[in-house]
C-alpha cells in the first residue's frame, strides 16, 4: 500500500448536494478497492489560473489515500470519464510528504514556522 494525493476541479456548475456526491463516490472507489481515505479537503470555488474548457473558476477537492499501485489506473479512467472533472493529478507521497500533511493536519508547528513567528 502505497499513500497518494489526489487533487480534482470539479466543474463549477455544481450544486453543493452534487459536489459532495462526487467527493463520496472517489472516495468510496478507493475503500472499496480495499485502500483507507487518509484526509480530504474541500478547498471550494477557487479561480483557475487559466481557463479550462471555457471555465474561470473550479471547485477544487483534496484526498489523501493509501492504496495499492494498480488502483490508481482504474482511478485515473474513471476521472477522465467523469464529465464533471476539468482536472485531476494524482501524486504518491513519500514518507516525508506523509509526516508533513500529518504535522499539518494536527496543527503542530513546524521549525520554520516556529523561526518566522519570533
Amino acid at each position: 500500500m502505497n499513500n497518494y494525493e489526489l487533487m480534482v476541479i470539479f466543474t463549477p456548475v455544481l450544486s453543493d448536494d452534487e459536489f459532495k456526491s462526487q467527493q463520496k463516490k472517489i472516495a468510496k472507489m478507493v475503500t472499496e478497492a480495499g485502500g483507507a481515505v487518509v484526509a480530504e479537503n474541500a478547498w471550494g470555488l477557487k479561480s483557475l489560473a487559466y481557463p479550462i474548457q471555457k471555465k474561470t473558476t473550479g471547485l477544487y477537492w483534496v484526498l489523501e489515500y493509501s492504496a495499492a499501485p494498480e488502483f490508481n489506473e482504474k482511478l485515473k479512467i474513471q476521472l477522465l470519464r467523469d464529465e464533471t472533472v476539468l482536472r485531476h493529478l494524482c501524486t504518491k507521497l513519500d514518507k516525508y510528504a506523509v509526516e508533513y500533511n500529518a504535522r499539518k493536519r494536527s496543527g503542530v508547528k513546524s521549525n520554520q514556522q516556529k523561526a518566522v513567528e519570533a
